[in-house]
């Protein structure tokens, strides 16, 4: 008998018990050693659902009789901290009644993040409540010391069990609660482990009623897969209202705060935050951060400015081209989307006729950040001419534009905005589609340089750097 023989043997033995994978949530009558969802390798475990149903206190915690539509109101009330960069990525603050499940790795800075917009909303006489489920009182009072974090209006306990954090919460009525972590907490009417799928759900689901039902505002701080996603099921982001991500590369001091769900406001905003040794410091200006340290009159190297939400931020994006060793060219894309380099690679070659097919191709965004939108492919196409031509660009110009397949230059929107941020930081020249510049016209003491095609580049290389 193999192990996964007798493993599955005697995991199916317990009777009424379901196999849920852990990554994803996927479910199975029997023990599986393969997600058939996800892909991945022995994350199913047994799990038993709670016995009985809700009782009638949970029951009625979101029940509301019908109610004309016309008579019901609409009031949105926010709170705001002195963190724009916070308020920006949610929307505009913090909306009360809303649940935010807010994921990150490990060490990111979520804890001390969260603490801090405690302090900010305590000051100003709101009353809050930090559950740590990870860490004793005396740890989370040492970190709050450290980042100078206080105020009578901030409570803070420390707790696992789901139904003692309820029956507190209820008794402080809190304005904004904040839980370290979900995948601590556990129910003792659940008899799974935490961090479990039921688990996790459970807890998720009665928070969430208990937010709405009490009208305050409920962070749910959740640890992150290798994948990025939410560790334990994808099914708790669609309970909530809010699903912030903050990312941070190790070599890097600064953090980026992303919203991927957002009932209130734009998924595209994002917040720059500096990571210190008083925690978190915001950057108002991420577009003079990334290009600090950016070489001038370096062929390869081209800014360019991409929208992140409303706010169009200048990035750096460099290309190196070089001769390939053992006859097979590598094409490698960080901060880009790979398939959209190999297009481009193409359309220089057919459209502009460009060899590249015995050069290494590499294309970095500089900073750690990432261009999704399709605004970047003039400037990535521009760097590789550049970087193939060893001829820099020339001086105080961006580059934006969509390529088209035929070698075409297409048009983007937020044109106006993209130029106005470049004049902001000094950039006199602009490289951009011809149709944009057409319904930009003069900008700030901008030249706005239009093309139709992508081999109109040569030219613009070809007047020095």
């Amino acid at each position: 008998m193999t192990w996964g023989e007798g493993f599955c043997q005697n995991s199916t033995m317990v009777k009424g018990r379901g196999y849920i994978c852990q990554n994803c949530g996927y479910r199975s009558s029997g023990w599986l050693g393969r997600c058939p969802q996800c892909g991945e390798w022995g994350t199913f475990q047994g799990e038993e659902e709670k016995k009985g149903g809700p009782s009638a206190g949970e029951r009625s915690l979101l029940h509301e009789p019908p109610t004309p539509l016309s008579q019901i109101s609409t009031e949105e009330v926010r709170l705001q901290t002195s963190m724009e960069e916070f308020n920006r990525t949610l929307g505009g603050g913090v909306v009360m009644g809303s649940v935010i499940l807010f994921g990150g790795a490990p060490g990111v800075g979520k804890s001390t993040l969260m603490l801090q917009v405690l302090h900010e909303l305590a000051k100003r006489g709101t009353r809050c409540l930090y559950i740590s489920g990870e860490e004793s009182l005396r740890q989370v009072a040492l970190r709050a010391r450290r980042l100078g974090v206080k105020g009578p209006d901030l409570s803070v306990m420390s707790s696992a069990c789901l139904e003692e954090i309820t029956e507190e919460v209820k008794k402080l009525s809190p304005e904004v609660l904040v839980v370290d972590s979900i995948q601590a907490i556990s129910s003792e009417r659940i008899p799974s482990g935490a961090g479990s799928v039921v688990q996790v759900r459970e807890v998720a689901s009665r928070l969430t009623q208990l937010a709405k039902s009490q009208g305050m505002a409920a962070f749910l701080i959740g640890h992150v897969t290798k994948e990025g996603a939410i560790a334990g099921p994808r099914v708790v982001e669609h309970m909530v209202d809010v699903v912030l991500y903050m990312e941070r590369r190790q070599d890097s001091p600064y953090c980026i705060l992303r919203a991927a769900k957002n009932r209130f406001g734009s998924t595209n905003e994002v917040g720059v935050f500096e990571m210190g040794e008083r925690g978190l410091k915001e950057v108002p200006n991420p577009s003079e951060l990334f290009l600090s340290e950016r070489p001038e009159g370096s062929p390869g190297s081209v800014v360019m400015p991409s929208m992140e939400g409303t706010r169009p931020i200048l990035v750096e994006i460099q290309a190196l081209v070089a001769p390939a060793v053992g006859g097979y060219p590598r094409r490698t894309a960080m901060g880009i989307d790979y398939n959209r380099l190999l297009l481009l690679v193409g359309v220089l070659e057919r459209r502009v006729g460009v060899n590249l097919s015995h050069h290494d191709l590499f294309v970095n965004v500089a900073g750690g950040m990432r261009v999704e939108e399709t605004a970047g492919d003039l400037a990535v196409a521009v760097a590789i001419l550049s970087s193939h031509l060893d001829r820099p660009l020339p001086s105080g110009m961006v580059v934006f534009g969509e390529v088209g397949l035929t070698g075409e230059v297409r048009g983007v929107g937020y044109g106006r905005e993209r130029v106005a941020e470049a004049a902001r930081l000094g950039f006199r020249r602009c490289l951009l589609p011809r149709n944009t510049a057409r319904g930009i016209g003069s900008r700030g003491g901008v030249e706005l340089v239009g093309i139709r095609e992508v081999r109109e580049v040569i030219k613009v290389l070809e007047r020095g750097g």
